[in-house]
């Protein structure tokens, strides 16, 4: 039997972290919330190292408690290696006030925390419905939704699109448009670890750089299980070229590493490896009348820096402000109040992945002798404070540059 067409304050197109999250702070506000999810929950999903800066808007927003308990790896920072140089960033030593720590998370698991927080706050998700088509009515918005069971119509005032790389709203409306960035591809998988190496850091994420190309590098996620995600990115033409299986070649790049390598000497590549390809993306805009994107459906950049989930958070948490207001017949701006506020950080975000892929960055965090204070402001970066305008780097990214020219001097 087909559904009756509805209508409610607002519809999240997406259950992932940043629809959670809006949408659990909006039903607490009291707006009546539907969330459309076209998968079940719970799901795979990549970006599992979460950066201190969420844990903040986890706590406002009311599941920070669920996320404690639910037993996630701790995470203190993030090391790096290459070559025979090996550096690393406590998060709790950072120059922004705010959380030091964080978790490394498995998605599927962290996802259906927070959207199972949303649903008892009183939020109504609707798993395995996708969202096929989307219609301004003037006062309202009309969402075309098929479910297993039939096709049905929804209306709303307004419409969050937090549906991450499905991105509903940009292709719908047309608002996609190339990243800046270089198309490269990432290969992952989650394995059985088995580390017992004596210098292996579980507290920290390894980022590993090619000895032969640093346009090509690895991450290490561990988690409290045993389990661990491996990854690998590099150039698509570079790709292009292999003549093996995406297992055999993640294999046979970590075989290149001699950190990395000796840590997962005995790991067991049990899941098939994944692969996604020019992941990077961009829209023409973040937001209209009646809609605001949120987090990858609005832009993603890299998964180095792990900023993904902390984009997505903070776009959730600046858009229910906005939209508050909104819904309550005040005036906003949602260039002033949203979209520019977010670019800001992930502009901070854009410069050290730029400097990352250029060079600049990877002096910088490999040189010998780091002034502690700079250090300190780096890793406020790297633990997500990318909105600390108090912090330099954050108010003037392109100072990396001339710190990257200090250390190679």
């Amino acid at each position: 039997m087909e559904k009756p067409r509805r209508c409610y304050d607002v519809v999240v197109i997406g259950a992932g972290p940043s629809g959670a999250v809006a949408s659990s702070i909006l039903s607490e506000k009291g707006y009546r919330v539907l969330v459309l999810e076209k998968q079940h929950f719970p799901r795979f999903s990549i970006g599992e190292s979460l950066l201190p800066q969420c844990m903040e808007i986890l706590e406002s927003a009311g599941m920070l408690q669920a996320v404690v308990e639910a037993g996630f790896q701790y995470k203190n920072g993030a090391a790096f290696a290459t070559n025979n140089q090996y550096s690393s960033f406590d998060f709790r030593e950072k120059f922004s006030n705010g959380w030091g720590t964080t978790y490394q998370v498995q998605r599927a698991q962290f996802d259906k925390v927070l959207a199972d927080c949303a649903a008892e706050k009183g939020v109504e998700i609707r798993y395995g419905h996708d969202v096929v088509a989307y219609k301004d009515r003037g006062n309202q918005v009309q969402l075309d939704v098929i479910s297993e069971d039939n096709t049905y119509q929804v209306e709303a005032k307004f419409i969050l699109d937090a549906s991450g790389f499905g991105r509903v709203l940009p292709k719908l409306l047309g608002l996609e448009k190339e990243s800046t960035l270089s198309p490269r591809v990432s290969l992952f998988t989650h394995i059985e670890d088995g580390i017992n190496h004596s210098e292996y850091d579980r507290d920290k994420i390894l980022i590993s750089v090619c000895p032969e190309n640093n346009q090509i590098w690895y991450w290490l996620i561990p988690f409290s299980d045993g389990r661990a995600s491996v990854g690998l990115i590099l150039p698509r033409e570079i790709y292009e070229q292999n003549q093996i299986s995406n297992h055999d070649l993640l294999r046979q790049y970590i075989s290149k590493t001699t950190t990395m390598n000796a840590f997962l000497e005995k790991a067991k590549f049990d899941i098939d490896v994944r692969k996604m390809d020019g992941y990077s993306c961009d829209v023409t805009h973040l937001y209209g009348d009646k809609f605001a994107l949120l987090g990858n459906a609005g832009e993603f950049l890299d998964p180095v820096f792990s900023s993904g989930v902390t984009i997505a958070l903070k776009s959730a948490d600046l858009a229910t402000h906005v939209l508050d207001k909104q819904l309550k017949g005040l005036a906003v701006d949602w260039e002033t109040e949203y979209a520019q506020p977010l670019k800001q950080g992930v502009n901070t975000f854009r410069a050290f992945v730029d400097g990352w892929y250029d060079g600049t960055l990877q002096d910088v965090i490999f040189a010998e002798d780091k002034s502690t204070q700079i250090k300190k402001m780096i890793s406020s970066v790297l633990a997500g404070y990318a909105w600390d305008k108090k912090n330099p780097y954050v108010k003037d990214p392109n100072r990396l540059k001339v710190l990257a020219e200090l250390c190679r001097t």
